[in-house]
């Protein structure tokens, strides 16, 4: 059974609909700013942070108080993206699925010390249930969380559903906040960069983080719909916690299984929406992968320049984004990249390219090796 996009929505520092994020990409501007925030540690940090304006107009006129910050971007978003169709949460064929990596996890930060908030606000399901009951979706709501790829899973996990007949329609939402337990814990890895983040650059040192809310409605109807999810597939590195392959094979065959599960060879690929964490393991090994698949030679890019690492949200907008692309006919530049910083070469795009496309792909990588990677294409 095929399956179609018909709406999306992405809520964060660059906007708080699609076409306000894609304006703000296509002019190169990036919602990475230097963050003079002493409630997150005694030095400055690089991050794509929402602005409380932002904030404010996402959602305003949705009285949300007594919600949580990641509770009120998903809600934002998933309310904008429906508003644009005429499915509904209330019908019993309607789905919900929530990624995210972190959940309420602020809520720690603001206790005294000692303090342990209820489990009911930190549980990922109670919170899920929370947002569904605002949304007034009757059916139990699902939530992934599978680190940094929970984006892409959540879509593919919408996927299946409807083939499976258990639904027609699937709400796909997901967001992740920055905040200061999320920023310690990639300094902890040293992993977090003193400028604003340079995938795939021969100088990249590491990632810059973010935080959004970005939802995508799945349907098995095709009325106004002009985007088909093809294949997907997800891979284990069996690697290490937190470290990458070395091979990049296993991305490689998750990439292979989303190819040929959708009929297509890799010339038929326009150009791939890296992960592109900028981390010196990451794009070592997603340029590894690249090569393994015989993708070395498609334009790939990378949007983390823009919106920062937005973890359980990133697949999602960048897949949102990345679909708007390329139904304007272009290939967006990997902001920050400039030196060629990979052992296998690839194909890294570094300028605003006009060129049709009418397949993408998708991939992303989280700790614990985990890997997916997905095809979108033209109706």
């Amino acid at each position: 059974m095929m399956v179609f996009v018909v709406a999306d929505n992405i809520v964060g520092p660059l906007g708080v609909n699609t076409d306000e994020n894609f304006e703000q990409v296509i002019q190169g501007n990036s919602g990475i700013r230097l963050q003079n925030r002493e409630d997150y540690g005694p030095a400055p940090f690089y991050g794509a942070m929402m602005a409380p304006e932002m904030l404010e107009k996402a959602i305003g006129g949705l009285n949300l108080e007594g919600y949580t910050k990641f509770e009120q971007l998903v809600i934002a978003s998933a309310t904008e993206a429906l508003s644009q169709t005429d499915i509904r949460l209330s019908d019993t064929r309607t789905g919900l699925i929530i990624s995210t990596t972190k959940g309420n996890i602020e809520l720690l930060e603001q206790q005294a010390d000692g303090i342990i908030p209820p489990l009911s606000q930190l549980r990922p399901a109670a919170t899920a249930q929370k947002i569904a009951a605002r949304l007034g979706a009757v059916n139990t709501p699902l939530v992934i969380s599978s680190a940094c790829i929970s984006g892409l899973v959540a879509i593919l996990t919408g996927q299946r559903l409807i083939a499976s007949g258990k639904y027609d329609h699937i709400v796909v939402t997901g967001a992740d906040v920055l905040t200061r337990f999320v920023l310690s814990g990639f300094q902890s890895f040293q992993a977090v960069s003193a400028v604003p983040c340079k995938p795939f650059d021969a100088h990249r040192t590491g990632v810059s983080l973010g935080e959004a809310a970005a939802t995508m409605i799945l349907s098995k109807d095709p009325h106004n719909a002009d985007i088909i999810l093809g294949a997907g597939a997800i891979s284990n590195d069996a690697n290490h916690i937190s470290g990458p392959s070395r091979t990049g094979q296993e991305l490689a065959n998750a990439m292979q299984l989303a190819l040929t599960g959708s009929g297509l060879q890799p010339e038929d690929i326009g150009f791939v929406s890296a992960h592109g964490t900028a981390t010196l393991y990451n794009d070592e090994m997603e340029a590894k992968a690249l090569h393994h698949a015989g993708l070395a030679t498609v334009p790939v890019n990378s949007l983390k320049g823009y919106y920062g690492h937005t973890l359980g949200a990133a697949g999602l907008v960048e897949a949102i984004i990345s679909i708007k692309a390329m139904k304007k006919g272009v290939i967006l530049p990997t902001k920050g990249y400039e030196t060629p910083g990979v052992s296998m070469p690839v194909n890294v795009s570094n300028t605003l390219r006009q060129q049709p496309s009418g397949h993408l792909l998708k991939t992303v990588s989280g700790f614990g090796g985990c890997n997916a990677a997905m095809i979108f294409s033209k109706k």
